[in-house]
């Protein structure tokens, strides 16, 4: 064909119709997939928790929603999910370039966001700049009302540091009270984002709760050896040991206090304390350890996940994050199909809307999930919530843990 002015302004014309359709989410054809990408840690120290929580739950949802025909849009049509995956390598500045690359040369329809409190806050201005909403999902922090009040599509579903403290403040100070460990604690934890923000918590909940802190140590990220952090611990005093620490540490922690003897009445880690493969690290003696998070392990919905993510992965999901990060792919289905993928339009809903997901009904408070577990433990081989207590679903905490 001859390209004419008269063909170019036709052309331009047409381009323009089309933009103006898409605003409305009509300016597709059904059989057009929907472009979903993100940037996870595949490989480096973040892999570990990314490949237990994130990974496979992003796997499953996409399998899960593209058996069914594909997201359902607000006229009733559905449309498959086509996925682009980078991973960043847990480097955050990997991850920032996969960001950008998926905003501008990808042009994805959304990005769901990383595992990891320290990633999901090094994308979130990114992340507010394009426009996209952020499902921070793995990220703990205290300056969530903050940050949500400063990223307006953001959204912070994992709580703060000084909830989970609080929360385990709370059962130590029953165990206390019953008499079955005495008032020292030993609290060791990483230095960074994570580790902070729970320690910071921790200091000011343990002393309301009158207990004492009789060893208070930091580590570097990235520590691999462990032995003098838990010597320093057993010659404490302290019946309850405390670690804030990500999976790595976690394991570090369990394998150097079994190798050393070191059984205090209440040995808590971090994340990865709720992983499946715990179990296998402790060497099958993990009954009585305490971590961060829990589910209703009794909920018809959290069993029949759990089922799925099985027969997905080929392994149960963690029992923290893991139902989480699935809702949160539920919440964003079903504001999908309520207003398409208008990014204002699926901001505004996940703010204000009501969502069934595995999990229960959810909505949000402030772009916040507050209604949430802050401790659990292994009982019988499974991994049960303990705090909150009043909690529908929670299982009373066992004191003091049986040695290894």
């Amino acid at each position: 064909m001859t390209i004419t002015r008269r063909n170019t302004l036709r052309a331009l014309a047409s381009g323009v119709a089309m933009t103006m359709l898409g605003g409305a989410n009509l300016a597709y054809s059904a059989d057009e997939p929907i472009k979903i990408g993100y940037a996870v840690a595949k490989t480096g120290p973040n892999a570990t928790g990314a490949g237990i929580t994130t990974i496979p739950n992003y796997e499953l949802w996409v399998k899960d929603v593209n058996a069914a025909g594909g997201l359902t849009m607000p006229d009733g049509s559905q449309r498959k999910i086509e996925v682009i995956e980078y991973d960043d390598r847990s480097s955050n500045e990997d991850l920032v370039r996969a960001i950008e690359r998926l905003a501008t040369k990808d042009k994805v329809d959304l990005i769901l966001p990383p595992w990891g409190t320290g990633s999901n806050l090094a994308i979130a201005p990114l992340m507010d700049r394009f426009g996209y909403p952020q499902l921070g999902v793995t990220a703990v922090t205290d300056k969530a009302p903050e940050f949500a009040a400063r990223w307006k599509r953001s959204y912070w579903m994992l709580g703060g540091g000084h909830d989970y403290a609080k929360g385990l403040a709370d059962v130590l100070k029953a165990a206390v009270a019953d008499g079955t460990i005495n008032s020292k604690v030993a609290i060791v934890s990483v230095a960074d984002g994570f580790g902070i923000d729970l320690v910071n918590g921790a200091r000011p909940a343990f002393e309301e709760a009158g207990l004492e802190i009789a060893y208070d140590k930091t580590y570097p990220l990235g520590t691999s050896d462990f032995a003098a952090l838990m010597a320093e611990a057993q010659q404490s005093g302290a019946d309850s040991f405390v670690a804030f620490s990500y999976p790595p540490d976690s394991f570090g922690m369990t394998k150097t206090a079994q190798s050393m003897g070191y059984n205090p009445k209440v040995f808590y880690v971090g994340v990865g304390g709720a992983f499946p493969i715990y179990g296998k690290i402790a060497d099958g003696k993990q009954e009585g350890v305490m971590s961060i998070g829990g589910v209703d392990a009794a909920s018809p919905a959290i069993k029949d996940y759990f089922a799925r993510h099985t027969d997905s992965a080929g392994a149960p999901p963690d029992s923290w994050a893991s139902a989480i990060t699935y809702a949160s792919l539920e919440m964003l289905a079903q504001s999908i199909e309520r207003v398409g993928l208008d990014h204002a339009k699926l901001a505004e809903e996940l703010s204000t809307g009501t969502f069934s997901t595995v999990i229960g009904d959810v909505k949000l408070e402030d772009n916040q999930l507050r209604d949430l577990w802050w401790v659990g433990q292994w009982q019988n081989g499974t991994f049960v919530a303990v705090n909150p207590a009043g909690k529908q679903g929670a299982v009373a905490a066992v004191v003091p843990k049986p040695d290894w």
